[in-house]
C-alpha cells in the first residue's frame, strides 16, 4: 500500500462523514444548530468540523443552515405562506433576523418575494432548471470573490 492510496482513503473516508453531518443538517434544518452533535457525527473536533466544512463547502456550517432555511422559505412563500409563518416553520425564532438573513441571501426582502412569486402565473418550466435558477447565491461571497479578483 502506497502512502499516496492510504492518504486518499482517508480523505474520502472524511469527505463521507462531513456528507453524513451535512445531511444530518439537511433533514433537521428547523431545529436549532448544534456544532458539537454535528463535529460528533463526522468524528472531529468542533474547530476542525468547521475549518474542514468550509474547505468542503465553500462555505461555514451555520452559513450552509442558513441558505438551506431560507431556500425552504422561499418555497413555502412561493405557496402563499406568510413571512411570519415561513420563518417559524423553518426554524428562524426571530422576523427580524429571518428578514435580514433573507435579504442578504436573496437580495430582497421576505415580503418582496413573496409578492412576486404570488403575482406570477405558473409557468411550464421543467423542475429542475426552475431549482437552479432559483437557488440562493451567497452575495458576501460573490462580492468579496469580486474584490480579491480586482486585486
Amino acid at each position: 500500500m502506497t502512502t499516496a492510496s492510504s492518504s486518499a482513503r482517508h480523505q474520502h473516508a472524511a469527505n463521507r462523514r462531513l456528507l453524513r453531518a451535512r445531511d444530518a443538517m439537511d433533514r433537521a434544518f428547523a431545529e436549532p444548530l448544534d456544532i458539537a452533535a454535528l463535529a460528533a457525527i463526522a468524528h472531529v473536533s468542533e474547530a476542525h468540523f468547521i475549518r474542514t466544512f468550509r474547505a468542503a463547502f465553500g462555505e461555514t456550517p451555520h452559513r450552509y443552515l442558513q441558505r438551506r432555511r431560507i431556500e425552504r422559505a422561499m418555497a413555502l412563500l412561493r405557496d402563499g405562506h406568510s413571512v411570519t409563518d415561513a420563518a417559524m416553520t423553518v426554524g428562524f425564532s426571530s422576523l427580524g433576523t429571518f428578514s435580514r438573513t433573507f435579504r442578504d441571501i436573496i437580495g430582497v426582502s421576505p415580503s418582496q418575494f413573496r409578492s412576486s412569486a404570488l403575482g406570477e402565473p405558473a409557468r411550464a418550466v421543467p423542475t429542475c432548471y426552475v431549482m437552479r435558477v432559483a437557488r440562493p447565491v451567497d452575495r458576501a461571497i460573490s462580492e468579496k470573490r469580486a474584490v480579491e479578483e480586482g486585486d
